[in-house]
């Protein structure tokens, strides 16, 4: 049943980071038990599809995520956010991460984050805690 939903999830998710003439790129390196690296495009300010890729493991057992949050706190300084996601390889099966970003610094482009994911597999259900920094490029300035 999984893999059935992991197919429309990445058609959806390449379907929105095709458009990045109105996006804005990131990374983001997610620190955990299941460390991986992140690459995101946030549009109109409050959707950010993400292609996440597991680090710290032999090739072979690498996996891949592709997940879409929404932004329901979008403020200067810190963003809060929930999606839905798909995970293949590994711990196969649907991850929902919830977390929040933080831009401390006068330059809002580096910051840091923490989040929190079920991921639903065909096996035991886990929860990944992870924290970590994140980059946005050419970070739009916003009118007070």
């Amino acid at each position: 049943m999984i893999q059935y939903l992991l197919k429309p999830l990445t058609v959806i998710f390449c379907f929105f980071t095709a458009n990045i003439s109105f996006a804005q790129f990131g990374v983001s390196l997610h620190q955990s038990n299941l460390p991986f690296v992140g690459f995101n495009y946030e549009l109109a300010d409050r959707f950010v599809p993400e292609l996440r890729v597991g680090i710290d493991t032999h090739l072979d057992n690498m996996s891949i995520e592709a997940v879409a949050t929404y932004q329901f706190i979008n403020k200067e300084d810190v963003e809060v956010y929930a999606g839905l996601g798909g995970r293949a390889n590994n711990l196969a099966g649907l991850v929902a991460p919830i977390g929040a970003h933080f831009f401390p610094f006068p330059s809002k482009n580096f910051g840091f984050h923490i989040e929190l994911a079920p991921i639903i597999s065909e096996g035991s259900p886990i929860i990944r805690g992870s924290w970590g920094i994140r980059y946005r490029f050419n970070q739009k300035t916003r009118v007070l």
